[in-house]
């Protein structure tokens, strides 16, 4: 999944089924190679199933990671039976949900479609967005202004459909990386996975996407390792099960995830409010507590990642954005995205975070499970796969 052996790689964009490969890989299921360009169609035939389809279901569960599915395995009746033959594949840096979401629905990586972090720089203001709840004075069509896949397959006369919470149709990230077709609002898996299978039943050539961010919710919450994130997995396992039961043999179920997550104990906390020193040089910060954008003062930047290398030791890698940008760490990086990355990033290793009590909210603070980083937690991720019968 990394590009070289160690704590701190970048993922390997090249070696591993991807992320950005999946819905590619349902679009030549469904016959719709048209698509894609040579690039995406090659990569995605590895993935994509041996029998042609008339329904592609892709769910991207939020937070399941390839790691904690397996060890989790004896809870999961219905995905266990599927894991003989998972494809690994990786997230992309940072491993969080604006991310793999953008890259999921354009099928490019992080450099190239710009959704570089939780919460980056908008160079044009000098502000600091978040790309999950979003800011209205970001055009998210000229953020992102690729065209998405679903636009594509919509116009290859594939209908396409998104099932998701409510408040987020037509919104935000939904509208800058996955915009395009349909959207259905649901508050609960159970309604949800009924309205897939309605999707799935009715006629015509179809994608459909469902997204489920309960699990992630609870592993801030509470922890990877909690009884609460346990019985989360158990009842999407129950609702995964029935809706693979009511789909039929012209259908293909992809099931997903955007990233892994890993506990961090408060007291392996870094606190920036109580390391003040540490800001000197900083304008702005970015990011979140496992991969951490500074924002640098002109001409401070050397200074800032040497203070910061000198102060996490081997708890983190310290690296400037040209440094990352060589390195590949985001993919090929367009000209128009680079500002948007942090002048210095740090990347937490395993059981470390960095935080900042002055100005986290105390939601925020109180969050136990994390991600963003490059351990094999983080950015390993499942893809299932199964035919109706």
């Amino acid at each position: 999944m990394t590009r070289a052996s160690g704590a701190f790689a970048a993922p390997d964009y090249r070696g591993s089924h991807l992320l950005s490969d999946l819905v590619p890989a349902a679009a030549l299921g469904l016959g719709a190679a048209e698509v894609l360009d040579d690039t995406a169609r090659t990569r995605a035939a590895a993935l994509a199933p041996d029998t042609d389809l008339r329904v592609a279901v892709v769910v991207l569960v939020d937070g399941m990671g390839e790691e904690l599915l397996r060890s989790r395995a004896a809870h999961t009746p219905f995905l266990r039976s599927l894991l003989p033959d998972l494809v690994p594949m990786s997230a992309g840096f940072p491993s969080t949900t604006a991310n793999s979401l953008s890259s999921l629905g354009t099928g490019l990586l992080p450099g190239s479609h710009g959704v570089v972090g939780y919460r980056v720089l908008d160079p044009s203001r000098d502000v600091v967005v978040n790309q999950l709840t979003w800011d209205p004075d970001v055009d998210p069509e000229v953020w992102v202004p690729d065209s998405t896949l679903f636009e594509r397959l919509e116009d290859a006369d594939v209908d396409v459909v998104s099932l998701g919470e409510p408040k987020f149709a037509g919104r935000g990230l939904n509208q800058a990386s996955l915009r395009g077709g349909r959207f259905r609002g649901s508050g609960n898996l159970a309604d949800r996975v009924r309205h897939a299978i309605e999707e799935v039943r009715a006629p015509g050539r179809r994608l459909v996407y469902l997204y489920w961010g309960n699990l992630d919710k609870t592993g801030h919450m509470h922890g990877v390792d909690s009884w609460d994130w346990l019985e989360e997995l158990e009842s999407l396992d129950a609702h995964l099960s029935s809706l693979a039961q009511a789909i039929g043999p012209d259908t293909g179920l992809f099931i997903t995830a955007d990233h892994g997550m890993v506990d961090v104990p408060h007291a392996n906390r870094l606190d920036l409010a109580e390391n003040p020193a540490l800001l000197n040089g900083v304008r702005a910060v970015g990011g979140e507590p496992r991969a951490v954008h500074l924002y640098a003062e002109a001409g401070a930047a050397p200074d800032v990642r040497a203070a910061f290398a000198e102060r996490v030791g081997e708890r983190a890698h310290v690296l400037t954005r040209e440094d990352a940008v060589a390195g590949g760490w985001f993919g090929p990086v367009r000209p128009r995205n680079l500002d948007r990355i942090g002048d210095v990033l740090v990347v937490c290793g395993e059981g470390f975070g960095i935080v900042d009590s002055a100005h986290d909210s105390p939601s925020a603070l109180s969050l136990v499970g994390h991600h963003g980083g490059v351990t094999e937690q983080e950015l390993r991720i499942p893809l299932l796969r199964a035919l109706g019968n």
